[in-house]
């Protein structure tokens, strides 16, 4: 179990928040994680990529030019994969690109890659009631009050997404606002900080549990 340091809206340290996952054995780790980053990248592929061969390019019935007597090499086609405009010679086609993996080992996956980014996880009290309205001014000094460099990549977990915190966060390039329960692994192992709400440590620790 490791504890984590909890955060006020001014930064100040009020508590600690445990975080207890099961885990995959050190052995394994890395090649569990690097199975699980590998699926959802290739099922974020749309494989709607196409390109046509010479049986569907449009037109080329016609023998350019007779088969012998010309002094030019022979040719059946303009639209042969030699020829400009011809098709192409083994080129894309769609295709499904995803990958299967046991839900077990998914979630397995996820806890080992988030309990590894312990170090760069900082845990704050819920600040939803402290954003009155969209100020996404207030929310960029709070993540620096917390510690969070500017240049930094912030993936930040909520249990709850709030319009007001939700409208403070989309103009911020550098920050993805994210719900306990939609985690995914990229995510996880991409950011520079993971900020978490301590309600919504409580809500992962939950969800991912088995």
């Amino acid at each position: 179990m490791v504890e984590c340091v909890v955060k006020n809206w001014q930064g100040e340290e009020v508590g600690k928040a445990p975080l207890e996952m099961r885990v995959a054995k050190e052995e394994n780790a890395p090649y569990i994680v690097h199975r699980a980053l590998v699926r959802h990248l290739a099922n974020a592929r749309q494989g709607t990529a196409s390109t046509k061969t010479r049986a569907e390019v449009r037109g080329g019935g016609r023998k350019p030019w007779r088969q012998k007597g010309t002094g030019r090499a022979r040719a059946g086609s303009i639209r042969s994969p030699l020829w400009r405009g011809g098709g192409v010679i083994f080129g894309p086609k769609p295709r499904d690109y995803s990958l299967k993996m046991n839900r077990k080992e998914r979630r397995l996956a996820l806890r080992t890659a988030f309990l590894s980014r312990v170090e760069d996880t900082i845990v704050v009290e819920n600040f939803a009631d402290q954003l009155q309205q969209p100020k996404t001014k207030e929310l960029a000094s709070a993540l620096t009050r917390w510690g969070v460099a500017s240049e930094n990549k912030v993936l930040l977990i909520m249990s709850e997404v709030p319009e007001n915190v939700y409208l403070s966060a989309r103009n911020m390039s550098n920050v993805k606002l994210i719900k306990a329960d939609s985690l995914n692994i990229y995510d996880v192992l991409s950011a520079d900080t993971i900020v978490t709400t301590s309600d919504a440590l409580a809500k992962i620790q939950e969800v991912y549990s088995d």
